[in-house]
């Protein structure tokens, strides 16, 4: 704690340092004239880190709320199994409306009127960096007395596929209060798997060969309730209380053949799995503005919860009813987590100048049995994060420079790990032209190993095969530059993207001998390093001018090499892929989804990413929207995984959900809003650790 004070104060005294900075706030004056340069650059701006989108009178009458809006910028689209908004290049998406992280339904609840411009971060600033991919804000317009309230249903006609939500939401004054509540239902009762482990243990030559019919699906949950004080240039305080629910469930029978050497022998077996949590959560925010070009944000976040999994598994022989495994595994895991977070900004001539410091922690005390027997431990992950960052522009030049320090400190029975890392970032612009732009980066932080990869359980996957954690993992360094070119107009809006990513102490699954039990175990390892070259063409060409069609496409060769701890080295190259073709007409929208799946390296495994062969049509009439669609026509999502060569055991498995085949899906929802809705221009935004499952 005492090197954390000192780095504090080390880091407030260089802040006086700094120099004058332009506000970047939105005032009325500066929103006029930045739409009415947006709109005759093909309404979009291109930044350092952002691009900023404005929409023409065409695109806001025909979009029913904020989300379709959203759909069409040219990296992002509509994921049709969530419902939900994410990018076409993958990774995680963090969405806010004036700052302040929004839920799908609070992005459907703004009317497309009230939208003042996007901002598109393809950089994410310092304070989300750690957080998500890319960052999407909503700005809108001041707020008004109103209400707004919708409600959809989006269901499989003969399959178990449910995605339904509400919202409502209330503005009177300075006061504003909403409620959301949301529910996925999947429930399959054809999902089919072929796994196959192949290895040489003792001297002696072992195959399974396993097939497998699962019945499997999961209920998820959201219920949202918030209040907002906004006292306009003085202060915002809001008070947000969720509820996450969510039960899983998984079982399976099937048959295997198990050969030993020459030895041919018939198995049978059942696996039967789930877990369950209720997790309620309190967000706490308030935000105070000091004169005219300084404002101080908090944000505390906690919550408290117990996840309870079980796994239940045997494998026999068909004729004599031999035992060949027999496994349990029940794991109560209490989970406390806290987040908290002071951050502050001010606006130079030059540019802004933010700074901040957040702590997380998470503390999950265990009662576990399982094949070791029975344990009760506790461990800790602690992560704090202290940065500074300053961003501004001098004429076709714009610049954000960062440093930071990150803390990661995990502790286990087993052991602990502590380690202070420097984090310094570099993102560079310059304007070729007025719709072309050029774009540098560089970046270093650390990864914390995730929670089931440091874990000291212990489960049977096939005959002589274990998974297990390495509670003894330490922290990842990677080290990340790319070069960026962007273009947009009339027709093009796409970003060409050449990078290069070391990571350092990577951390790496695969197959050891296990003693313990007497075979193999799946588990982990630092690795030396890992290397990734790759390029991306990512964005949308528009052949009319217009949304009649678009075509949206991410194409992105890639050259991935692993060191293990062993010195081997694994390599693997693939041309990941996406494809959207949409088009709008007066009320009528429609959209097909594909991709080719390609293998790509994930630890000890090489992985396919999961098909895409889906297309939708909705008609809008008034405040209503029918919507239809068929999710992966002619084919089941499948799902394919394969060992590396240098692996101890040859593994692959292929997963097919039969279900899904063909699924025809249909939905209806109704929006309706009077007035305008206040919204928070929230500085910091949070959230605690995911369950831990394993």
């Amino acid at each position: 704690m005492r090197k954390t004070i000192y780095t504090i104060c080390i880091f407030c005294g260089t802040f006086v340092f700094s120099q004058e900075a332009k506000n970047d706030t939105v005032s009325t004056s500066e929103t006029k004239e930045l739409q009415e340069i947006i709109v005759k650059a093909q309404r979009k701006k291109q930044f350092a880190d952002k691009a900023v989108y404005t929409f023409d009178k065409a695109a806001l009458e025909k979009a029913r709320y904020a989300k379709d809006l959203l759909s069409i910028l040219p990296e992002l689209q509509l994921d049709p199994v969530s419902n939900t908004i994410t990018s076409t290049k993958g990774g995680t998406a963090l969405f806010l409306i004036n700052g302040v992280e929004a839920t799908d339904m609070q992005i459907r609840s703004v009317a497309p009127s009230e939208v003042v411009k996007v901002e598109y971060y393809d950089i994410p600033p310092a304070r989300w960096a750690t957080r998500a991919d890319i960052v999407v804000n909503i700005l809108t317009r001041s707020t008004e007395t109103g209400y707004v309230f919708g409600a959809e249903g989006f269901s499989a006609v003969n399959t178990g596929f449910v995605n339904a939500s509400a919202y409502a939401n209330y503005t009177k004054g300075k006061n504003d209060i909403g409620l959301e509540y949301s529910l996925n239902v999947r429930d399959y009762n054809d999902r089919r798997v072929n796994s196959i482990y192949d290895y040489q243990l003792d001297g002696k030559h072992y195959r399974s060969n396993e097939d497998r019919k699962d019945h499997f699906g999961y209920t998820y949950q959201s219920v949202a309730l918030r209040y907002t004080r906004l006292v306009p240039d003085n202060y915002v305080f809001q008070a947000k209380m969720n509820m996450n629910i969510f039960s899983r469930f998984s079982k399976g029978t099937g048959q295997s053949i198990f050969t030993t050497d020459n030895a041919i022998e018939e198995h049978a077996m059942f696996k039967n799995n789930g877990s369950d949590y209720v997790i309620p959560k309190l967000d706490l925010y308030y935000s105070k503005k000091i004169g005219l070009k300084d404002e101080l944000s908090i944000n505390v976040v906690g919550s408290d919860y117990t996840t309870n999994s079980s796994e239940t598994a045997k494998e026999w022989v068909t004729g004599t009813g031999l035992s060949v495994y027999d496994n349990d595994m029940i794991l109560k895991a209490k989970q406390t987590s806290f987040v908290g977070e002071l951050a502050h900004t001010h606006d130079f001539k030059a540019g802004k100048l933010s700074s901040g410091y957040r702590i997380s922690n998470s503390s999950i005390s265990n009662d576990l049995n399982n094949l070791s027997g029975y344990t009760q431990y506790k461990v800790t992950y602690l992560e704090q994060y202290l940065y500074s960052e300053f961003a501004g522009k001098i004429e076709k030049f714009s610049y954000r420079i960062g440093v930071g320090l990150t803390n990661i400190h995990n502790k286990s029975a087993e052991n602990t790990f502590d380690e202070w890392s420097f984090t310094p970032k570099v993102v560079l612009a310059y304007q070729l032209k007025n719709n072309q732009s050029i774009r540098f980066t560089s970046s270093y932080k650390p990864i914390s190993p995730l929670s089931n990869a440091l874990s000291s359980n212990v489960v049977q996957l096939a005959p002589n095969i274990v998974q297990k954690g390495n509670p003894f993992l330490t922290s990842q360094q990677k080290w990340t530059n790319s070069l960026t070119y962007s273009l947009n107009n009339k027709y093009f809006d796409f970003n060409v993207n050449v990078s290069y990513s070391y990571t350092d102490r990577v951390i790496n699954q695969y197959y050891i001998l296990d003693n313990t039990f007497g075979g193999y175990a799946l588990t982990y390892e630092n690795g030396k390093y890992a290397q990734q070259v790759g390029a991306f063409i990512s964005g949308s060409f528009k052949p009319f001018g217009n949304n009649l069609l678009v075509v949206k496409a991410n194409l992105a060769p890639t050259f991935e090499m692993v060191k293990t701890g062993t010195g081997a080295v694994i390599k693997n190259d693939y041309l990941a892929n996406y494809f959207v073709l949409s088009s709008e007409y007066k009320n009528f929208s429609a959209q097909y989804q594909f991709n080719i799946p390609t293998y790509s390296l994930s630890g000890a495994f090489l992985n396919t990413n999961e098909n895409q062969n889906n297309v939708f049509i909705s008609y809008k009439h008034k405040n209503f929207t029918f919507s239809t669609g068929m999710y992966w026509i002619g084919m089941p999502s499948e799902y394919k995984t394969k060992s590396l060569s240098e692996s101890l055991v040859d593994y692959k498995v292929h997963t097919q959900i039969m279900n899904n085949k063909s699924m025809f899906v249909i939905g209806l929802s109704y929006d309706f809003s009077k007035g305008k809705k206040t919204e928070v221009q929230k500085k910091l935004n949070n959230d605690t650790a995911p369950a831990a499952t394993f």
